[in-house]
C-alpha cells in the first residue's frame, strides 16, 4: 500500500489544468490513486441531451461492500485563473511560499480531496478490516452549470440502489481559520430574466411610443423593495438582487422596443422556488399590464434550500474539529450553493473543508499546517464513525 502524503497529492492534482468543463486527466489520475488503495472505481461520463453542457467525467469509488457507507464528495474542476500575469506563480505549477501552497484549486478544492485520500490511507493501514464502506463521489462539473456532474451521479446511484449513509462534502467552509464553520444546509438559488416589450419611436414624440425601460425600472424597484422575510434561527433573510439591466440601444434619440433585466434570489426554507416564481411573476405581470407592455420571464432553479438536522455524526465531527483546532465550529447555512443540494436527496451531509479566503482569487493558497490538520480531522472522523 502506498504512502499518500496530502501535500504531494495536492500538488499533483493542481498540476492538471482542469478548468470546467475540461478534465485534463484529473479524474483518471485520482482513480489510479484510489485503485492502489483497493477502491473499486467507476469513471462515469455524462452528456447533456440538449447539448447545453459538454460531456463531463465523474468518479464514484468505493472500498468495501458493507453498510454503513461513509462518502466523501468533492470536485476536481476549477475556475479560470484570470490574467496569469497577476499571479506570483504559474497557477498550474504549485509552489510553496511562506508556508502556503499556491495554485489554482489549492483552496477550492483539490487540497481537501488530497487530505481525505491521505486520511483514508492512514485509516485503512490501522484498520485493515472495518465494519462498513468508504466511498468517493467526485465530479468535474461543480464550478459551472452542474448539469452533467453530481446531479447525474446521484441519479445513477439511485438507479443502482447504492446507499450512502452519510456524506462529507469537502468544500472550503471556514472564513478565516480552520475549525470555524460546518455547513449543515444551504440557501436555495433561483435566477431569472425579465423581458419587457414596448414600442420603438423617436424621443421627440414619446406619446407615439411606449418606453419599456420605464416599466422595467418600476418592476426592478418593486422587486428590490419587496421584503421576502426576516430569516429564522437557521437561515439569514432571503435576498433578491438585480444583476443586470440591458437595453442594447446605441442611439440616444431612439426609444427602444425591448428592455431586459436579470436577477438572482438566494432564499431560505421559508420559500420554495415555486412560491417565488409565483410572487415574482405576479409583480411583473401587474406592472406590465398597468403600463401596457408585454412581458416574458425565464426562470432557472439552481437549487432548493435545505437543512440537515444536526445528528450524532455531525456532533461527533464538531467535537473532533474542536479537539484538533481548539475552535468550536458554528453550524451555518451561509454562502452560495454547493453539490450538497443534490446529495441531500440520498443522504444526510455536512460540509467541512479548508479556509475559503482565497478561493477563486489570484494566488489561491492553503496553509501547510491546515493541510495536516484537515487530514487529521478526516482521519479521526473515519476512526470514530467506524468505531
Amino acid at each position: 500500500m502506498p504512502n499518500i502524503n496530502e501535500l504531494k497529492l495536492a500538488k499533483e492534482l493542481i498540476k492538471f489544468p482542469s478548468i470546467t468543463p475540461v478534465d485534463a486527466g484529473a479524474i483518471g489520475f485520482l482513480a489510479k490513486q484510489l485503485k492502489m488503495l483497493g477502491f473499486d472505481c467507476k469513471i462515469l461520463e455524462f452528456k447533456d441531451k440538449n447539448k447545453i453542457s459538454k460531456p463531463i467525467k465523474n468518479l464514484y469509488a468505493r472500498l468495501g461492500k458493507k453498510s454503513p457507507n461513509l462518502c466523501y464528495a468533492g470536485h476536481t474542476d476549477v475556475v479560470p485563473p484570470g490574467n496569469i500575469k497577476d499571479w506570483t506563480v504559474n497557477p498550474f505549477k504549485p509552489t510553496i511560499k511562506n508556508s502556503h501552497l499556491i495554485g489554482r484549486g489549492a483552496n477550492d478544492m483539490k487540497s481537501s480531496i488530497a487530505c481525505f485520500v491521505s486520511a483514508v490511507e492512514k485509516f485503512i493501514k490501522k484498520r485493515k478490516k472495518f465494519n462498513g464502506s468508504i466511498s468517493f463521489l467526485i465530479t468535474g462539473d461543480e464550478e459551472a452549470l452542474a448539469i452533467n456532474g453530481t446531479k447525474k451521479v446521484v441519479d445513477y446511484l439511485k438507479r443502482r440502489r447504492e446507499k450512502i449513509d452519510f456524506c462529507i462534502v469537502g468544500e472550503p467552509t471556514n472564513p478565516n481559520r480552520l475549525g470555524e464553520m460546518i455547513k449543515i444546509g444551504r440557501r436555495g438559488s433561483i435566477s431569472g430574466t425579465i423581458i419587457i416589450t414596448g414600442s420603438q419611436g423617436h424621443v421627440a414624440y414619446p406619446h407615439l411610443s411606449n418606453n419599456p425601460i420605464n416599466t422595467l425600472v418600476k418592476i426592478c424597484k418593486r422587486l428590490n423593495d419587496q421584503k421576502l422575510d426576516n430569516g429564522n434561527k437557521n437561515f439569514q433573510p432571503s435576498n433578491l438582487e438585480i444583476t443586470s439591466i440591458d437595453v442594447d440601444n446605441k442611439a440616444a434619440n431612439v426609444i427602444p422596443a425591448i428592455a431586459i433585466a436579470q436577477f438572482n434570489v438566494r432564499f431560505n426554507n421559508l420559500h420554495t422556488s415555486s412560491s417565488l416564481k409565483k410572487k415574482i411573476s405576479s409583480i411583473v405581470k401587474n406592472l406590465s399590464k398597468k403600463n401596457r407592455c408585454k412581458f416574458k420571464i425565464n426562470f432557472h432553479v439552481n437549487g432548493e434550500s435545505f437543512l440537515t438536522k444536526p445528528n450524532k455524526t455531525i456532533y461527533m465531527a464538531r467535537n473532533i474539529i474542536k479537539k484538533i483546532t481548539k475552535i468550536t465550529p458554528v453550524f451555518s447555512t451561509t454562502g452560495g450553493t454547493s453539490d450538497a443540494r443534490f446529495i441531500k436527496k440520498i443522504a444526510p451531509c455536512l460540509e467541512f473543508g479548508l479556509v475559503n479566503k482565497t478561493m477563486h482569487k489570484v494566488d489561491e493558497c492553503v496553509s501547510l499546517k491546515d493541510l495536516k490538520n484537515l487530514t487529521k480531522i478526516y482521519q479521526n472522523i473515519l476512526e470514530d464513525y467506524f468505531r
